[in-house]
């Protein structure tokens, strides 16, 4: 008699393997990250530039106002002159604006270069001036005033005391605006309101707006009226104004202008191409990536469902 040879088939128990081949925890924690990252980094590059008549808005903490006072070098107390304008020139704090008024009243402004000094020119009074130079730092937060300087323009006899108040009659003219302009950005219009005091009309004025461009503007009055101008790129400018009237007097003031800088991307819409065209090449990627794992999570559970539920052939 042949001994047979038997297979014994053991019983499925149906119960799960101790540990699974693919951790598909760490592998869809893994996917999560990349998708959150993806979608942050395609929104951010797909974002459109600012469109026109947009407003930026940026905040600034407000610091601590100068504590350091100009000083005012030139000219020197005392001083006598015969026309006008004439230079100031002294120390600041760095990268500060420096404005200088003459009998309180405002005579012209300019920055401070980053070795501490500033030098413009400054319109006088007929008689007695007394200069202060003042310093204002980014937030317009002044600093302490100068020291006094007292000088004198005698284009008249010399007079023991200056002229009062801002009624010059057609004895002498002045022109006059803001202290400083700050706040546009390139490509927006700056106005600038000018007032001419005293003089007898018409009126001339020249404006060089900084950036060598200039303009010149008649008036057959002295009303207060803006003049219109648009840099074209970031920097801080000296914009100077020239007057004269039908006596030949002539006025001079100078003023700052600070044309706020833009960020590069928004220079050129067209820079963040590149970026969003690679970005959008990932994601086909990154969905067959989890496409991959899902099937391969899917996969499993199936064949898990029938090894449990499927029925046990014994062969004797």
């Amino acid at each position: 008699m042949r001994n047979r040879l038997q297979l014994s088939h053991p019983r499925h128990t149906g119960r799960h393997l101790p540990h699974e081949y693919t951790s598909y925890g760490p592998l869809m924690l893994i996917l999560v990250l990349l998708g959150l990252t993806l979608t942050y980094a395609t929104v951010y590059a797909t974002d459109p530039p600012p469109q026109a008549g947009s407003v930026g808005l940026t905040g600034t903490m407000p610091g601590v106002a100068p504590k350091v006072a100009a000083s005012i070098s030139t000219p020197t107390n005392g001083q006598h002159f015969g026309t006008s304008p004439i230079t100031v020139s002294g120390t600041c704090a760095a990268n500060t604006l420096v404005e200088v008024y003459k009998n309180d009243i405002f005579g012209g402004s300019g920055p401070c270069s980053s070795s501490g000094n500033y030098s413009f020119q400054v319109d006088l009074l007929i008689g007695q001036n007394v200069l202060i130079a003042r310093v204002y730092d980014a937030l317009n937060q002044p600093g302490p005033d100068s020291n006094s300087v007292t000088v004198f323009y005698d284009a008249l006899p010399a007079q023991a005391a200056p002229l009062g108040g801002l009624n010059f009659g057609s004895g002498q003219l002045l022109i006059n605006t803001d202290a400083v302009y700050r706040g546009i950005f390139p490509g927006q219009s700056l106005s600038v309101p000018i007032s001419i005091l005293g003089g007898t009309p018409p009126y001339a004025i020249n404006i060089e707006w900084g950036d060598s461009k200039n303009n010149v503007v008649p008036r057959g009055d002295n009303q207060t009226f803006n003049a219109e101008h648009t840099y074209t790129k970031a920097g801080t400018y000296q914009i100077t104004m020239q007057a004269s009237d039908a006596g030949g007097r002539v006025a001079f003031l100078t003023v700052a202008a600070i044309v706020n800088g833009q960020p590069s991307v928004l220079a050129n819409s067209g820079s963040n191409s590149k970026p969003v065209s690679k970005i959008i090449v990932l994601w086909p990627l990154y969905t067959s990536a989890v496409a991959v794992v899902a099937s391969f999570w899917f996969g499993e559970r199936r064949e898990r469902h029938i090894l449990v539920t499927a029925p046990i052939n014994v062969h004797n």
